[in-house]
């Protein structure tokens, strides 16, 4: 075989999110390449933290067998150069647009292989609404800026194979047949990983059937590992008196609910679910007996009551903690092996709105004026800090038992609250209904604002129960100004999403002539600083 001197390197930018095993995948490849008789060479740039932030790993693969090459040895580079990549190939939509906008992929050279998968950034987490970025936009991005493209859900095929997305990775990349090796040169590597081969084996494959599907047009997968069946989800069930009781529009959202609410309760609690979403039925079946709207509003209170229904406190954090599955997550994250010892802390700071929320009304009066007694008298929020290592036994009990205490949840106090809170909110949601199906269906998407912990899951409930109050009952009295105030509501809801401080939402209300939120009063502490000294001197007459 003749090599040309114009002959170049095979280049690639492999790009993961931290605890992905984007290490891994780049020694996949090299192993690969040496496996297969080519020179190969590969870099690394690590990201901000280990599973915070993006790590790249640029590869170089000589196209040439060894053996072909007389005993020279090709000079790889250590960087991408803008414009000049082959293949760009990333776990994670948004990462590749990040990519593409440096520079280093192009339309005439570039192909990229990406998931359509989305982890959120901090910054989009952060936005009281919807902060995603638009996939489309991200996706266009990719069109335009490479010459060919392989689009997947490597998060789905990662999940339905039960291994990690590395191996998917590798699988996109054989698919594509960017690389001079066969589909045994890889196997044969990953055959050799360890008791997490057979996983590992079944995500490739169905990565490379995926993307050699979409090379072909075709929809064959010539491969598949049956001897250790991979894990499948299982989908809620919704139970057949209330599947013959709720229109089927309803049944996928209300089966998901209802087993969240059971989950975190008891089946009286899911029974409880199922009550309040027959008052929105029968109320939208009253104003709406045509079925033009195909029950929208039951379809979105079976979303929001639900969530709302399972609220954040200790005892949920207890169980979540304390779960085999978490443990099973922890340790795969990490890498620990069967013989490896692992030690996990986890840290907790309770305050008193926590352990109050627990106890009895009167007793929870009590908690929470003596923490604000403290604060009022310059002090700091009374809280618990706690550093429990789950890994022993004892911490292991201590989670255990809290979470047990789920039983005592509805003597607690705020259960009783945010059972009152839920009701009032689908009460006016029924009635609404009933009178403007429009009206009731906007204060039905309202349970967007209910969300987080602490002192933002308290601002979205006054929030929601000011719009109510203000903008969407006096509907009731006024049914002429329903479809005006239907307007005044959905302004008022995105308003509140787009500002976390309110401000917003007050100038929403004020233009509908709703008056603003009351201003809640606020402590002033005054902290002494023993650094700074005043110094006294007489005035001169």
């Amino acid at each position: 075989m003749t090599v040309s001197h114009a002959q170049q390197p095979i280049s690639l930018l492999l790009c993961a999110l931290g605890g992905e095993g984007g290490g891994i995948l780049t020694d996949w490849l090299v192993e690969t390449a040496r496996h297969a008789g080519y020179a190969a060479q590969a870099t690394s740039i690590p990201g901000v933290a280990q599973r915070t932030g993006a790590t790249t790993y640029y590869l170089e693969v000589f196209p040439v067998p060894l053996a072909d090459l007389g005993g020279r040895r090709p000079v790889f580079g250590l960087n991408p150069l803008p414009g000049r990549l082959d293949a760009l190939v990333s776990s994670e939509l948004l990462e590749t647009g990040r990519q593409i906008t440096n520079g280093l992929a192009s339309s005439e050279h570039t192909l990229v292989i990406t998931s359509s998968a989305r982890a959120l950034t901090t910054g989009e987490k952060m936005v009281m609404g919807d902060g995603r970025r638009d996939n489309a936009e991200l996706l266009n991005l990719v069109n335009t800026h490479s010459r060919a493209r392989h689009v997947l859900d490597m998060a789905t095929l990662t999940k339905q194979a039960g291994t990690v997305v590395s191996a998917v990775m590798l699988g996109a990349i054989a698919g594509s047949g960017l690389l001079p090796f066969s589909r045994r040169d890889y196997e044969a590597l990953i055959g050799e990983s360890g008791g997490s081969a057979k996983a590992s084996l079944r995500g490739f494959a169905l990565a490379f059937d995926a993307v050699n599907a979409q090379r072909t047009q075709s929809t064959y997968i010539d491969r598949v590992l049956a001897d250790e069946p991979a894990p499948t989800p299982q989908k809620a069930v919704l139970p057949e008196a209330l599947r013959r009781e709720f229109p089927l529009e309803t049944h996928e959202l209300m089966a998901l609910g209802h087993a969240r609410v059971c989950e975190y309760q008891n089946a009286a609690y899911g029974e409880r679910y199922a009550e309040r979403l027959r008052r929105v039925l029968a109320a939208e079946k009253a104003g709406d007996p045509q079925h033009l709207h195909g029950y929208r509003t039951t379809v979105e209170m079976a979303r929001w009551i639900a969530l709302w229904m399972a609220f954040d406190d200790i005892v949920l954090v207890a169980d979540l903690k304390s779960r085999a599955s978490r443990q099973a997550r922890v340790r795969g994250e990490v890498k620990a092996g069967n013989d490896d010892l692992l030690r996990v802390y986890d840290h907790f700071k309770p305050g008193a709105p926590e352990f109050a929320a627990m106890l009895p009304e009167s007793l929870a009066k009590r908690v929470l004026a003596w923490d604000r007694k403290r604060v009022t008298a310059g002090k700091a929020p009374w809280a618990l800090p706690l550093k429990i290592g789950t890994y022993s036994v004892l911490g292991m009990l201590a989670l255990r038992g809290l979470a047990a205490t789920r039983r005592l949840r509805p003597l607690g106090s705020r259960f009783h609250t945010e059972q009152a809170l839920i009701d009032r909110w689908v009460d006016a949601v029924a009635r609404l209904s009933a009178v403007h199906g429009p009206l009731g269906h906007e204060v039905a998407l309202c349970g967007r604002l209910i969300k987080g912990y602490g002192s933002t899951n308290e601002r979205g409930k006054d929030n929601l129960l000011h719009i109510i109050d203000h903008l969407a009952l006096p509907a009731l009295a006024e049914p002429a100004s329903a479809a005006q105030r239907c307007q005044a509501v959905a302004a008022a809801r995105t308003a509140a999403l787009s500002d976390e401080a309110g401000k917003a939402l007050d100038q929403a209300l004020q233009q509908h002539g709703a008056p603003a939120r009351p201003v809640k009063a606020q402590p002033i502490r005054w902290q002494h600083n023993p650094r700074l000294k005043v110094k006294s001197a007489a005035t001169p007459l």
